[in-house]
């Protein structure tokens, strides 16, 4: 039976996805309300810009005082997609305290402090739900933590960054350089006038760690996760990986070691085989493809950012905790039970491409590959062209920890012979 008394939500932001969020509420309501079982009001926004016209939204609901809006008491679901870390934090925790569960869109703050808030939400018996977070209309975090609760998750590879996808593959289908590719990605809306948190791989990062704590049922913050930028990626680099047989992405890549006893998360440029699912995602599309010992390899794609899809997600959430607050339940908050140390970047084992400027004369090559045999790192292929006493020298290795790779390296700058190292790139998606 549907009950007629309304669930109350606070909505705190209402910007691209926030405004997104208020209209699918108000046009859908009627199908809203047959799926949880009761109708759903939005019952307050807090904004910093009042007086911006807002269409479809009651201005009496209009405040810029959000700490008093989640401080009600009758607010039942506390929908915040404001962003960053405070007030973002302290307006959660404050909601748990007055009755309210959470549905957040807050990759940043998760990634940082993701165990606070499970634990003000555990405290209080309400929900955190955050489906949003990481890869916009995707459903990812749910199917993590509660479709494949009874698998053994083993790696956790994707692209989720739309902005950073569409410049790569703009340098690779057109061979653009890096900052054309970038101007185009500003001049049609997908790339923010600092880009700094898409290009350098913050916003990457914040969702890796999000992932990998979930797959891996361990605590992994922002901090533990190894993060490059793609800003000194070249046309060279793709045209490298176009006579591999691969393109270039900025990946997220979550990894239980082979004993099990750690994990690893991190975000870089990685050359990826054209015949991995993941080469095929252009634009500014995600993906992320999940490897588990029962499932196998599975992959979810579709848009992960813009309005629309994000909301997409907060709504999906925003059902599941008003089904929840129906029912009197709660849903699966944070499971860290396995508690596995994250290793460093040092100990992870892949597969490198190397660019080498040197000199064109005989014994090169013998003075470089005695170079890689010293640190025992295996070379795979080596490609060398050169005239007029210059040469480039490409070395593809086999899979190599980190931390040799950077021995080889050093030693290999010391080489008179070496002028310089070109680019240094990892091979991913075997």
């Amino acid at each position: 039976m549907m009950r007629t008394r309304p669930l109350k939500v606070a909505l705190l932001g209402c910007g691209v996805v926030g405004s997104e969020v208020a209209r699918i509420m108000t046009t859908h309501a009627d199908d809203l309300a047959q799926r949880i079982g009761a109708p759903i009001e939005l019952a307050g926004v807090a904004v910093r810009r009042p007086s911006k016209v807002r269409e479809g939204i009651d201005p009496s609901l209009v405040t810029t005082d959000a700490t008093a809006l989640v401080k009600r008491g009758d607010i039942d679901v506390v929908v915040e997609v404001i962003g960053g870390i405070e007030p973002a934090r302290t307006l959660i925790t404050t909601a748990f305290e007055h009755g309210a569960s959470v549905v957040s869109a807050n990759k940043a703050l998760l990634a940082q402090d993701g165990a606070d808030l499970h634990a003000a939400a555990e405290q209080n018996g309400k929900d955190l739900y955050y489906e949003a977070a990481v890869a916009g209309a995707i459903p990812l975090i749910r199917p993590l933590r509660e479709s494949l609760a009874g698998d053994k998750v083993d790696r956790v590879l994707g692209i989720v960054n739309g902005t950073t996808n569409f410049i790569l593959d703009k340098m690779d289908s057109t061979g653009a350089g890096y900052q054309e590719a970038l101007d185009e990605a500003t001049a049609l809306g997908y790339a923010e006038a600092d880009p700094t948190a898409d290009v350098e791989g913050f916003d990457a990062a914040a969702k890796a760690a999000i992932l990998a704590g979930i797959a891996f049922h361990s605590r992994v913050r922002l901090d533990d996760v190894y993060r490059e930028g793609m800003n000194e990626v070249t046309a060279s680099d793709f045209a490298s990986a176009k006579n591999m047989g691969c393109t270039i992405k900025l990946l997220a890549i979550c990894e239980r070691a082979a004993d099990g006893g750690s994990v690893t998360a991190r975000v870089h440029p990685a050359m990826i085989p054209l015949t991995h699912p993941l080469a095929s995602v252009r634009g500014a599309y995600n993906a992320v493809f999940v490897e588990s010992a029962a499932a196998g390899q599975l992959m979810f794609y579709g848009p992960g950012a813009g309005g629309a899809p994000t909301a997409s997600a907060v709504l999906g959430d925003l059902v599941a905790v008003c089904r929840n607050r129906l029912s009197g339940a709660t849903g699966p908050g944070e499971s860290a039970y396995a508690a596995l140390p994250v290793s460093p970047m040092g100990d992870v084992v892949t597969r490198y491409h190397i660019s080498l400027d040197v000199a064109d004369k005989p014994g090169v090559l013998a003075q470089v590959a005695t170079v890689f045999a010293e640190h025992g790192v295996s070379i795979d292929t080596v490609r060398q062209q050169g005239k007029d006493g210059e040469a480039s020298l490409v070395v593809v290795t086999h899979r190599a920890s980190d931390a040799s790779l950077s021995g080889t390296v050093e030693a290999l700058r010391k080489l008179d012979t070496v002028r310089g190292v070109a680019s240094i790139m990892r091979v991913e998606g075997e």
